[in-house]
């Protein structure tokens, strides 16, 4: 809605959006590089258009105009159609799908998704999703990538305190923590980095520790056929910190043994001290 008044020839045109919200008249606006008025605490800004009947957004130092922010999110969404089909596909196309749940979550819980800090929650939590159970889309023989070798070398390899995140698969909330791996191998090696990928794959899944630990000890069994595997996880759970019992410096603590590092005390023995020293 656009207002004019004269006084003495002069035309002063403004626009009025909303009630409340904060306008500066023509006469008022910024010349010769002075700085326009400041507005009254708490209020949006909005300029006066020269020409009554359309609002003309002050430009702001991000390249956006001084829109409310939830108008300007959704113009950055928009205005970048390929962003969002490229991690559509990404996604499997899946993406939507996961999108919708979340945002259905949000108003269950009584919550306004339009609101700025949720607007575009929904798709930054699918995505955080498939991120955090992107281990269902990877294999072993993917990540081994021809990284076994042949060595004659038959002493124990041991890699420990590689970080791991998962899920837990009952409620949905971290668990974190330390694993460590050794093995005992027979002419052939795998590329260390490998071991930690072989982590990633089984721990970015829903899990519960236990099986994961034998997820891992398993896989480098079939993948390098050594004389022994001994994998131990050490963690915190989410689910036990932050809701239900609450025990802020519970860990727990879990391991396999295979093969000659179960059945000979004395391997068994030497793989337990390296990790600890």
């Amino acid at each position: 809605m656009g207002t004019a008044s004269g006084d003495g020839g002069e035309t002063q045109a403004q626009i009025l959006v909303e009630p409340g919200e904060w306008h500066v008249p023509v006469s008022q606006l910024p010349q010769n590089g002075l700085k326009r008025p400041a507005p009254p605490r708490g209020q949006p800004r909005s300029v006066a258009c020269p020409a009554a009947g359309a609002e003309l957004p002050r430009p702001c130092c991000n390249g956006y105009s001084e829109l409310r922010s939830a108008e300007v999110r959704r113009a950055r969404v928009q205005y970048h159609p390929e962003k969002r089909v490229r991690e559509e596909a990404a996604g499997g196309g899946e993406l939507p799908a996961l999108e919708g749940a979340y945002l259905s979550i949000l108003q269950r819980l009584g919550e306004n998704p339009a609101r700025q800090g949720l607007l575009l929650t929904p798709r930054r939590a699918a995505k955080a999703m498939q991120f955090l159970t992107k281990g269902y889309q990877e294999t072993i023989e993917d990540i081994l990538n021809d990284a076994i070798f042949d060595e004659d070398h038959n002493e124990m390899v041991i890699v420990k305190d590689i970080d791991m995140f998962s899920l837990c698969e009952h409620h949905l909330v971290p668990f974190f923590g330390k694993v460590h791996i050794g093995y005992l191998p027979i002419k052939k090696v795998v590329g260390l980095s490998k071991l930690a990928r072989i982590v990633e794959i089984f721990s970015r899944r829903l899990q519960v520790q236990e099986w994961l630990t034998r997820q891992i000890s398993l896989a480098i069994i079939e993948a390098l056929k050594p004389a022994g595997v001994a994998v131990i996880v050490e963690a915190s759970h989410m689910c036990m910190v932050m809701r239900g019992v609450q025990k802020m410096n519970s860990r727990t603590i879990t391991s396999t043994m295979l093969r000659v590092l179960r059945e000979d005390p004395k391997t068994r023995e030497e793989f337990l001290t390296l990790i600890k020293n």
